[in-house]
């Protein structure tokens, strides 16, 4: 490969990422890696059924080109790219994947995908996949941190696709086998590659959506470690020179961030697993309704109004929405009348005409509220409930279940991919927790452990 004299910015990443499957990793950071790797895969193994992941599974499949990666629950195989494209369209498929609050992405959803589907290949240890995980976030979480962003209606681009692309390239350039030289390169290819831009809210399907969250990044990120690994060269400085990442998408950029203590701020313990299986902005008001009635159904009668304050810069993605895991009122409802919301309820479209949860959302009002869009932490919400005996009950949810300032320990990410799994095959749905949490693990496990029948 030709020599290029890259900045110490880039050199600094690129060793980083190479040096990545020999590195001292904290024990924290490998546990929270294993609590992604199984709720995303719980989310791939879900989602493969939706109609993203249907997508997904179907295009990869049509294109006849059986290789040497899984697609997730089947025993179907596809090339990198296409099975990393395909398990990314499933872990996207709604709303039950991970995200990272201030990166403002979703990293699991493309990290684990690339990673998994270069590890087969290349046949990885758990180590060197929990390593690889963890690594991604680091890279994907500073590569949108340093955009320098105010709000998310700041910019047209979407930190949703570059986050996920720079984590799922790092991930994969690991476990390829790449070194310092290679992996600069690697981010060439990476700025080259990214693209997004944020009218992926107008998406009433969550089809597209997934590819711009998830399965984009996968992909390219997988292409981009084969391109560099293969040895093509790269001009020098692609995230600080002239014309480069920061110059053409940043809004108050910020070189030094792209690098900010790699090594000793593990950004995989800034991200957040979700408790329920809905949109971000609905996770603390059913938060907030466990609190006020206890996880027990509420007799609706006994209810005369319920009004939910919102962000206001968020509250158009969870109103009124004709999809059963982002819509509040309806999500509202079935917390009120079943006591709790689980995955098959969340996503039980008949619901939606319910006329007992009908007759419920009729007495929720949804209200944006400027001061919760400056609160911090994010993603705040205040549930007000007016009984009809008088009483009238308050909670505001300040600090989000599953999010860093309150995490979900292994048990709890555990109980909720047993949730999620159970429509499927309730006997995998322990094989799967107990290899990704507690074994040392070969990527054949995993493979093997995800192996589920079609619902329907």
């Amino acid at each position: 490969m030709l020599a290029i004299d890259n900045g110490p910015i880039e050199k600094k990443i690129a060793s980083y990422i190479a040096g990545a499957a020999e590195a001292d990793v904290p024990a924290d950071v490998l546990t929270r890696a294993r609590c992604h790797l199984l709720d995303t895969l719980a989310a791939v193994l879900s989602g493969r059924f939706l109609p993203a992941g249907e997508f997904g599974y179907r295009f990869a499949e049509a294109a006849g080109s059986p290789g040497e990666a899984t697609l997730l629950g089947s025993n179907r195989t596809a090339s990198l790219e296409y099975a990393a494209f395909a398990n990314a369209m499933a872990a996207h498929a709604d709303e039950t994947d991970d995200s990272h609050i201030a990166g403002r992405f979703h990293p699991g959803c493309a990290i684990v995908p690339a990673a998994l589907a270069v590890a087969e290949r290349e046949g990885s240890s758990a180590g060197a996949i929990l390593k690889a995980i963890a690594l991604g976030y680091d890279i994907g979480a500073r590569a949108t941190l340093a955009l320098g962003f105010t709000s998310p209606k700041t910019t047209v681009f979407s930190t949703h696709s570059f986050g996920a692309l720079f984590g799922a390239s790092a991930a994969a350039g690991t476990l390829i086998g790449l070194d310092p030289r290679q992996a600069e390169a690697l981010l060439s290819f990476t700025v080259q590659q990214a693209s997004g831009l944020s009218y992926w809210n107008r998406d009433p399907d969550h089809v597209e959506k997934s590819f711009d969250f998830g399965a984009k990044a996968a992909r390219n990120g997988v292409f981009a470690a084969l391109l560099a690994k293969a040895g093509m060269t790269a001009p020098d400085r692609p995230l600080t020179g002239t014309n480069s990442y920061l110059a053409a998408y940043a809004e108050n950029p910020d070189a030094d961030a792209l690098a900010d203590e790699l090594g000793d701020r593990f950004e995989i313990l800034s991200a957040s697993i979700k408790k329920w299986s809905v949109g971000s902005p609905v996770q603390s008001v059913l938060d907030a309704i466990e609190v006020l009635f206890a996880g027990a159904p509420v007799d609706p009668a006994t209810i005369d109004a319920i009004e939910v304050r919102l962000p206001s810069n968020r509250i158009h993605v969870v109103d009124d929405r004709h999809m059963p895991a982002i819509c509040c009122q309806h999500l509202v409802a079935l917390a009120l009348l079943d006591g709790r919301v689980s995955f098959r309820s969340s996503h039980d479209e008949a619901r939606m005409g319910d006329e007992a949860v009908l007759a419920l959302r009729r007495k929720i009002s949804l209200v944006a509220d400027d001061d919760l869009t400056h609160a911090r932490p994010e993603r705040q919400s205040i549930v007000t409930v007016r009984l009809t005996g008088g009483e009238t009950r308050r909670h505001h949810t300040k600090v989000v279940r599953g999010t860093p300032d309150d995490p979900m320990s292994p048990s709890d990410v555990a109980a909720k991919a047993a949730d999620i799994l159970a429509p499927l095959q309730a006997d995998q749905g322990q094989r799967l927790i107990s290899t990704c949490l507690e074994q040392d693990f070969k990527i054949s496990d995993l493979a093997s452990a995800c192996q589920v029948r079609d619902p329907g």
